[in-house]
């Protein structure tokens, strides 16, 4: 009987284990993993900066500027995000330039503004997802013109 404790523990354990492993593996898209080697590369420039390493600064705003070209970049084809992606590469650029004049603190800003349109686009892209899940209802007079059940029997009013 001083057994049963150390039993149902095996016992417990082993089914944690057995659900934990037979659990759908997460999947992750393109899209996320591309997003996360971007953040990456981000992060390491701020590395950079903090540790006034010029040379890993400009490896990684090179890589950024890259990533930004590359088809796995495009999320929507529309002049607003294309905006966004250019405000990106633009801010990319300068960090670049700032890193090869060896300019800390035009590397700083120049980051900041890197890490603003990051921002800015993220919130662009998540309203953009919002709104296609949500798409838009007739218009009052597209309402008014087709009768409702419970105004049947009233006459319809044209302008």
């Amino acid at each position: 009987m001083k057994q049963w404790p150390f039993i149902a523990g095996a016992v417990l354990v082993s089914l944690l284990l057995w659900v934990g492993a037979s659990a759908p593996p997460k999947t992750s898209s393109p899209t996320k993993e591309f997003m996360r080697a971007k953040l990456g590369h981000s992060q390491s420039v701020l590395e950079g900066l903090a540790l006034e390493d010029f040379n890993l600064v400009l490896n990684h705003a090179r890589r950024l500027g890259a990533m930004s070209r590359e088809m796995s970049w495009r999320a929507f084809d529309n002049p607003d995000y294309a905006q966004h992606s250019e405000n990106f590469r633009r801010s990319v650029d300068a960090l670049t330039k700032a890193a090869t004049d060896h300019n800390l603190d035009g590397a700083t800003l120049a980051y900041f503004k890197v890490t603003l349109s990051c921002v800015e686009c993220h919130k662009y892209v998540r309203g953009k997802k919002v709104a296609d899940l949500n798409p838009p209802r007739p218009a009052a007079r597209d309402a008014m013109a087709q009768p409702s059940s419970e105004n049947k029997n009233q006459p319809r009013v044209t302008s």
